[in-house]
């Protein structure tokens, strides 16, 4: 497992005044200490609604940080996780009919959550944590999260025409109202790119069932800047500090 761990014990002891401002933000990934001392001097960062200035303390179990307006977590304890899911395994903590689910994937303790879901069928990119917060950012519609897919969808030999793809994009009438524009493309006959930035009930699945090409395999290659392909189908591993500072900044309105 390759990278830096968000968030891990930064081997000091708060006292009962807390933690200094700087040191949680250069531990959870927000730059050096001297970076970090700029944007407080900046008046980019606020603790509970107010602007932080140097030589504030925090208590990381109880006070809110903000940089730039977004709430990031400084809890002791948080933990970010990047699975692959496979075919066949459920997205959610239990299933009643048995099948594994994405949570016996990953470590039980702490207890975490996906954010989001993959249909059974849908392989691909999955986070799971304990993070609250960001998880609500990453799964609202307004903060407009990106989430990109490959479909192998069924068609000719020509591959799926213009008219079709253009539909893809412009918006496609669904039974629970028209989808929102997507960026999509024929990457070869019979692979489509599709970029969304909903959450809809199967969403992809339908779209290409609307014009007329039924989906046979989706993966989930991205979830907003965060990519991964060397990471094996049923695999996990830690997010580092930075990745969960980039998801923390594309979650700001």
């Amino acid at each position: 497992m390759s990278g830096e761990t968000a968030f891990g014990s930064s081997g000091e002891i708060e006292n009962d005044e807390g933690e200094r401002l700087q040191k949680v933000l250069a531990r959870v990934g927000w730059g050096s200490r001297r970076e970090c001392e700029i944007l407080i001097e900046d008046g980019r960062v606020r603790v509970n609604g107010e602007i932080a200035i140097l030589g504030r303390r925090v208590k990381t179990q109880t006070d809110k940080v903000e940089v730039d307006g977004i709430a990031i977590g400084v809890a002791p304890g948080l933990v970010y996780y990047l699975l692959n899911k496979p075919v066949d395994v459920i997205t959610t903590a239990k299933d009643t009919h048995g099948r594994q689910t994405v949570i016996e994937l990953v470590p039980f303790e702490p207890r975490v959550f996906p954010v989001g879901r993959l249909d059974a069928d849908t392989e691909g990119l999955l986070i799971l944590t304990n993070d609250g917060e960001l998880g609500h950012r990453l799964t609202h519609p307004s903060f407009g999260i990106e989430k990109e897919y490959l479909a192998h969808v069924q068609c000719g030999q020509n591959g799926v025409s213009e008219s079709a793809l253009k539909k893809l994009r412009d918006g496609v009438e669904l039974d629970d109202g028209v989808t929102s524009p997507a960026d999509v493309g024929q990457l070869q006959t019979g692979v489509l790119r599709i970029v969304i930035h909903e959450g809809r009930n199967r969403q992809v699945r339908r779209m290409c069932d609307a014009v007329g090409h039924p989906v046979e395999r989706l993966v989930r290659v991205r979830i907003g800047p965060l990519i991964d392909r060397t990471l094996a189908p049923g695999k996990w591993r830690h997010l580092t500090t930075s990745e969960v500072v980039e998801l923390n900044q594309a979650t700001k309105n």
